[in-house]
C-alpha cells in the first residue's frame, strides 16, 4: 500500500507547487488511476513516489509484504526494492539485447546471482518476451518496448508498480495486451496508474483521482465523480473538474 498524506512539492521559491496538499491512498490489489492534463501534478506525485525526490512538505508511506512500512524521505534506497516504475517513454539501453538487459536489471535489483535466471524466466513468461530476447532493444516497436519495460520493473517482484501513462501511442492490438499484463499484475500489486485516455479508466481503475493545477479536485469511483460533478459522464465530469467549474 501506498499513502500520500498532505504531500506538497515545490521546486522553486519563485513558482506555484507541482503539487500542493495532495492526500491518496493507493491499495493493495487494486488499480488507482491518476488522471488531469498535462502540467496537473502527476508526473510529481509518481516520481516522488520512486523516490527520484523528496516532498517539500508532507509525506509518502510505502508499506512492505511484512507489515511494516517507511516514508520515501527517510529511506529513499527502499524505494527501488518496494516499488516498480514505468514511464512514460521507456528508458532503456538501445543497444542491449533483451536478455541481456534483464540479467543486468535483475543484477541493480539485488537479485542473487543463483536466482537472475529464475527470476528472468518469470518476467519474460509474463510479459510475452520469449521471442525477443535475442534482439537489441533499438529494433523493437514501442509496444515491444514498453513490455521489456514493464519486465524490468516487476523483475524483483514489488508490492507497489506506478505506471506512468502506459497505454500510450501504443496501437489497438498492443493496448489489449497491455490491459491484459496490468489487470494481471493488479491481484497481486498495488498498482497507481496516471492516464489521459478514460476508456482505460473505465477497463482497468477501481478508484480515481482527478488532479488540476497540482490539487486533487475529486475522487472515488466513477460513479461517484460524476455525480459530485453533476454530470452524466466521466468525459464531462474531467472537464468541469480540471477547467474549475466546480466547487
Amino acid at each position: 500500500m501506498i499513502e500520500l498524506s498532505n504531500f506538497s512539492k515545490s521546486y522553486s521559491s519563485k513558482s506555484a507547487p507541482a503539487a500542493a496538499d495532495v492526500s491518496l491512498k493507493i491499495a493493495d490489489g487494486s488499480i488507482t488511476g491518476l488522471l488531469g492534463p498535462n502540467g496537473s501534478g502527476k508526473t510529481t506525485i509518481m516520481k516522488a513516489i520512486c523516490g527520484f525526490h523528496f516532498p517539500t512538505k508532507g509525506s509518502i508511506t510505502i508499506s512492505s509484504p511484512n507489515g511494516t512500512s517507511f516514508t520515501t524521505d527517510e529511506n529513499p534506497e527502499l524505494c527501488m526494492k518496494y516499488t516498480g516504475y514505468v514511464p512514460e517513454i521507456p528508458l532503456l539501453p538501445k543497444d542491449m539485447r533483451v536478455l541481456d538487459f534483464l540479467r543486468y536489471a535483475a543484477d541493480t535489483h539485488g537479485i542473487p546471482k543463483e536466482k537472475t535466471e529464475e527470476a528472468c524466466d518469470l518476467v519474460i513468461k509474463e510479459c510475452s518476451l520469449e521471442k525477443l530476447l535475442s534482439k537489441k532493444i533499438k529494433t523493437l516497436s514501442k509496444g515491444q518496448q514498453q513490455r521489456v519495460s514493464f519486465a524490468q520493473s516487476i523483475i524483483h517482484n514489488p508490492p507497489n508498480l506506478i505506471l506512468d501513462e502506459p497505454i500510450s501511442g501504443l496501437d489497438p492490438a498492443q493496448i489489449l495486451q497491455m490491459r491484459d499484463l496490468i489487470k494481471k499484475l493488479s491481484k497481486t500489486k498495488a498498482i497507481l496508474m496516471s492516464t489521459h485516455i478514460l476508456q482505460e479508466v473505465r477497463s482497468l481503475c477501481d478508484s480515481l483521482y482527478i488532479m488540476s493545477n497540482g490539487k486533487i479536485t475529486a475522487s472515488g469511483t466513477e460513479e461517484e465523480i460524476t455525480k459530485k460533478a453533476g454530470t452524466k459522464s466521466l468525459e464531462e465530469a474531467f472537464i468541469k473538474l480540471t477547467q474549475g467549474g466546480i466547487d
